[in-house]
């Protein structure tokens, strides 16, 4: 299918499921036959946020995916770490060059030797743009086993313009669509702190509206972050906001 065909058939999908399929036959015409694709809405300096909140599409193997994700070798992978800093795309040449000098560490050798194990080999990383430092997007394409990565960067030369857009719009497209996160619910008391905290009041004021002291207050903010596993308040009343539990109605 040419680019410009399947650009016009991303902006009609209406599910996820669907877009995903297409994606997927539509990256193995290039010779990618495996690809891995996330995103979060909650990453900080220091996490990429919970797991639980990440959208993730994949055509890997489950013992690929139980291993890369269930077991959590994806926060030590070399192109992951590049995908966190850049936006773009990039050749995993430069992962496979850092392991035979040696310039590894030993976490992220540990993914990179599975990923050896598991034929996840050769392949190229896309870093979408994001709007801000909390969102973060990006898909693996995983060359078909047999290509190398000499293979893969010359199909790069011809393509990947083309590439990149194609991934670039199915990455948009995604966002717009319906995705049931898992939801925790936050407490009646929890929700009308955070509701005072998204109007711009400051603890102090919320104690005097709420008539408790600032270390309630200071609580009950701090148990909603924990539910929410979130760092920060803004980013509890962000995620709280996105999964419609500020003005939840009680029955």
């Amino acid at each position: 299918m040419k680019s410009g065909e399947y650009l016009h058939r991303l902006t009609q999908f209406r599910t996820i499921e669907e877009l995903w399929h297409a994606h997927v036959s539509q990256m193995g015409r290039f010779g990618f036959d495996r690809l891995l694709y996330g995103y979060t809405l909650f990453k900080t300096e220091t996490s990429l946020g919970d797991p639980d909140d990440f959208v993730i599409l994949s055509n890997h193997t489950p013992e690929y995916l139980e291993g890369y994700l269930g077991e959590g070798l994806y926060s030590n992978a070399p192109m992951l770490k590049w995908a966190l800093e850049h936006e773009g795309a990039s050749s995993w040449r430069g992962a496979q060059d850092m392991a035979q000098q040696g310039l590894l560490d030993k976490k992220a050798r540990a993914v990179f030797d599975f990923n050896q194990r598991m034929g996840v080999v050769a392949g190229y990383t896309i870093s979408f743009n994001a709007p801000t430092q909390r969102f973060r997007g990006a898909i693996a394409l995983t060359a078909r086993p047999s290509l190398s990565q000499d293979d893969v960067d010359a199909i790069w030369d011809e393509y990947g313009d083309d590439i990149v857009l194609m991934n670039n719009v199915a990455h948009l497209k995604i966002l717009t669509l319906p995705y049931r996160a898992p939801k925790r619910s936050l407490t009646k008391r929890q929700r009308e702190v955070l509701q005072w905290v998204g109007d711009g009041k400051t603890t102090q004021d919320i104690a005097l509206l709420m008539g408790l002291t600032t270390a309630t207050i200071e609580k009950h903010l701090r148990l909603a972050r924990e539910t929410l596993s979130v760092e920060t308040t803004a980013q509890a009343v962000l995620k709280a906001a996105l999964h419609n539990q500020m003005y939840a109605v009680e029955y």
